[in-house]
């Protein structure tokens, strides 16, 4: 099976609506970007794999000047419409020109990079002292929900994305995206030695907006199964009055720049 950054189809299939994809997503813990942010008040941030500019606008407002690199020319034009600078490239093909940033950030979206290609790039472009730090969001559905949820997948997509929502097959796909990323960056030797950060919140949903939220799937979910999905989950926080809290936890792995 190939490594998602060779997923090049999957990848790029987020773009089919860049407006419900910005307003179903998940935004990151405030907590998470201050402590990027404090190595580097005010200072100049890479965003790669912008999307549709959620993870640079947190940036923005923290007081930072953001540059986004993205391969979706529809999500570039949606964040450029909200603020954000963006140039179209995949980031191990995209052209620094010289310049140089204080932050290296990726969102949900260092999976689609090559792990070893992509840290030696970051620390081609960040300054020395700057800081690279990759992270993704995952989410536990309230007890008794979780099951309800995982039931109406095993009767939908008994063959795909039921087995993401067991709890330890998902520590284990986070667990390797975490070494995979470690790996990379010890890899470039030009890099402390990485860290792991974590970070738990919650977030309330709506019925309606759960069900955008599982719309940004990037494709995972085949349009013949979509419908019978959102019916099933939907059917399932109604019967919970309608609405629920996801519990998340944020986790990163990050790394300083040698001098």
């Amino acid at each position: 099976m190939s490594e998602p950054h060779q997923q090049r189809e999957a990848a790029e299939a987020f773009g089919s609506d860049p407006a419900l994809y910005d307003r179903a997503r998940p935004r990151y813990p405030v907590a998470l970007i201050d402590r990027i942010v404090a190595d580097a008040p005010g200072g100049s941030v890479l965003d790669v794999g912008v999307g549709t500019g959620i993870l640079a606008r947190q940036f923005l407002a923290a007081g930072c000047r953001v540059l986004g690199v993205d391969p979706d020319a529809r999500l570039a034009a949606f964040a450029r419409g909200t603020g954000v600078d963006v140039e179209v490239s995949t980031f191990e093909d995209w052209e620094a020109a010289g310049r140089t940033f204080d932050i290296v950030a990726s969102g949900e979206s260092w999976h689609w990079v090559d792990p070893t290609l992509g840290a030696a790039k970051a620390a081609e472009v960040l300054r020395p002292g700057g800081r690279f730090a990759a992270f993704w969001n995952t989410g536990q559905p309230p007890v008794g929900l979780d099951e309800a949820f995982l039931e109406v997948y095993r009767r939908v997509l008994p063959e795909s994305l039921a087995r993401r929502l067991n709890r330890e097959a998902m520590d284990q796909a986070h667990e390797a995206l975490r070494a995979r990323t470690a790996a990379g960056i010890r890899a470039a030797r030009a890099f402390d030695e990485p860290e792991q950060w974590s970070f738990e919140w919650s977030e309330s949903y709506t019925r309606e907006a759960w069900l955008d939220a599982l719309q940004t799937t990037g494709g995972a979910i085949p349009d013949d199964r979509l419908g019978g999905l959102l019916e099933g989950v939907g059917q399932a926080i109604t019967d919970v009055g309608g609405s629920f809290t996801m519990n998340y936890l944020t986790f990163a792995v990050t790394a300083v720049r040698l001098s």
